[in-house]
């Protein structure tokens, strides 16, 4: 496996950018400069990231999200970062 984390990567299991193992190696994400813990989708390339709004949810079960544009630095954690 790569050093370096996917382009687009979704953590919703229904996306087709989802990718369990990736997910399961731990990928952190910083926005702007700032690390953010609460990321449903991002995307390097078009430089937006997709953040869930608090615990409200859709009438699907799927969280609520906004999308902001921004520089976006994904990577993945160490193991003994937790």
């Amino acid at each position: 496996m790569s050093d370096v984390p996917p382009d687009r990567l979704s953590t919703d299991p229904d996306s087709p950018y989802y990718d369990a193992s990736v997910l399961e190696r731990g990928v952190g994400v910083r926005f702007k400069g700032v690390e953010k813990t609460n990321v449903d989708e991002y995307c390097v390339s078009e430089g937006w990231v997709r953040l869930a709004v608090g615990k409200t949810v859709d009438r699907r079960g799927k969280s609520m999200t906004v999308k902001l544009q921004g520089p976006v630095e994904p990577y993945f954690r160490d193991p003994d970062e937790d």
